[in-house]
């Protein structure tokens, strides 16, 4: 069984959303259901097979996520140091038009680019595993190919 590595934030997060869907969101859409079998002809109706299409949903979200969490890795980034690994804070710069990006690379359940969590398995982060402060990475990205510098590593 593969172990897939993941942060304690990202893990109490996915604890956190699971705990929701089976204590709000579960018996929410049941009660939904039961309103809207009262109703009379299930054939024609709509909320009906809406309701149950979200149950679906919803059951199928508590499985991926119990299913993830059964296999959680949890690592703490604030006990790793030196070069760049899983759980970093990277703050690199674009060679080319010098904008800075700071990045923190995580699990893929974990990963949220608009937030700065970066997939371990993505093009980056993979060509910036093993490097140090000062060095240069190229990355194939779809929107060709990418210099950048790392200006700085944390662990926190």
């Amino acid at each position: 069984m593969e172990k897939i590595p993941m942060t304690r934030a990202g893990n109490t997060a996915l604890q956190a959303e699971l705990k929701t869907l089976k204590s709000e969101e579960r018996p929410a859409i049941i009660q939904a259901i039961a309103e809207a079998r009262e109703l009379g002809d299930l054939k024609e109706n709509a909320e009906y097979h809406s309701a149950r299409e979200k149950q679906g949903f919803i059951e199928g979200r508590i499985k991926e996520l119990e299913a993830v969490l059964g296999k959680a890795e949890v690592i703490d980034p604030s006990t790793l140091s030196g070069a760049v690994k899983f759980g970093a804070t990277v703050t690199l710069v674009d060679e080319d038009t010098d904008e800075e990006k700071t990045w923190q690379i995580v699990g893929e359940h974990e990963a949220n680019i608009e937030k700065g969590l970066l997939n371990i398995r993505s093009p980056i982060a993979r060509a910036l595993i093993g490097k140090d402060e000062g060095d240069s990475v190229e990355v194939r990205t779809p929107g060709g190919e990418k210099s950048y510098e790392i200006l700085s590593i944390r662990y926190s």
